[in-house]
Order: structure tokens, then C-alpha cells, then sequence
């Protein structure tokens, strides 16, 4: 498989764009692991191997466990995860399967049990944003492997100071 287009170069906006948006979601007070166990899991929902080579590596790097990673897949017959964690990654998926149920109440219940107005809205955002990484990622075919963990840190250090 050959990458189809360097959309970072064909239209720079829309990388500075997304990464505007991660420096807020950087900066917004959720857990850096719950975030990257939700960018994982919404890329194994979408199929996405360099988002999922990326975020795995960045949540290794971090500090999460191989299991943790490793069942992320499974997380309803995993006991490892935390009932907020549960919540974050069933709010996870039916926000990216949108299509499936429009977001069910139940799940709205049993995420809105765990995270306040500020968090649920961030988290959200979180998710809308990695679906918008992964269909970049996707549609133009982005190559997984060479990616290194925190590779891009550097682009949310310079925000904040």
C-alpha cells in the first residue's frame, strides 16, 4: 500500500487546524492516559493503523501497560479498567458509530455518572477529533511504523508558554 497524498502539504490549514484543537484537549484537565486509551480505542473502531501506532506508542511511553493495551479491544470482559475508564470507552464507541443508535441515552446515563458538564464536553471533543485524525489518516493511506512516542509534544509545549 503507497500513501496517496501529504495532505499536511497540500493543505497545510488543516494540520494547524487539528493541532489547535489538540493543544486545547492537551491543556482541558482530562487524564493524558484516559486520553490516549480513547484516541486508541475509537482507531481500533476505525480501523486506522497509523493512529493506532501512534497512540498505542504514546500511551506505552506514558506509562500504560502492555494488558492495559493489549485488552483495550475487549475492554467489557477486561476487569483491569476503572468504572470512569468503562464509561469514557462506551461513550467512545458509540460516538464514533454514530450511525449505530445515535448515541443511546443509556450510554449518555452511564457517562454522564462519571464525568461533569466541562469533562463530558472535552471528552467528546476528543473523540470527534481522532475520528477526524483517522480519516485523514485513512483516506490518503498514511504509513504506520515510523512514528516515535511524543513525536509531536514538542507542537503543545510552545502553546502553553
Amino acid at each position: 500500500m503507497q500513501s496517496r497524498l501529504d495532505y499536511t502539504k497540500a493543505a497545510p490549514g488543516t494540520l494547524r487546524a487539528l493541532f489547535g484543537l489538540e493543544v486545547y484537549l492537551h491543556g482541558c484537565g482530562l487524564d493524558h492516559g484516559l486520553l490516549h486509551l480513547i484516541k486508541l480505542r475509537a482507531s481500533q473502531i476505525n480501523g486506522c493503523a497509523y493512529c493506532i501506532d501512534m497512540h498505542s506508542k504514546d500511551a506505552r511511553a506514558a506509562g500504560e501497560t502492555e494488558q492495559r493495551l493489549y485488552l483495550l479491544d475487549a475492554w467489557r470482559e477486561a476487569p483491569i479498567y476503572t468504572d470512569r475508564e468503562r464509561a469514557a470507552f462506551a461513550w467512545t464507541e458509540a460516538v464514533t458509530k454514530v450511525t449505530d443508535g445515535h448515541v443511546p441515552d443509556e450510554v449518555f446515563a452511564e457517562v454522564r455518572e462519571q464525568f461533569n458538564d466541562k469533562e463530558l464536553a472535552d471528552l467528546t471533543m476528543s473523540i470527534a477529533a481522532i475520528n477526524a485524525w483517522n480519516r485523514m489518516a485513512i483516506s490518503f493511506r498514511m504509513m504506520p511504523g515510523a512514528y516515535q512516542p511524543g513525536q509531536f509534544a514538542h507542537l503543545f509545549e510552545k502553546q502553553h508558554h
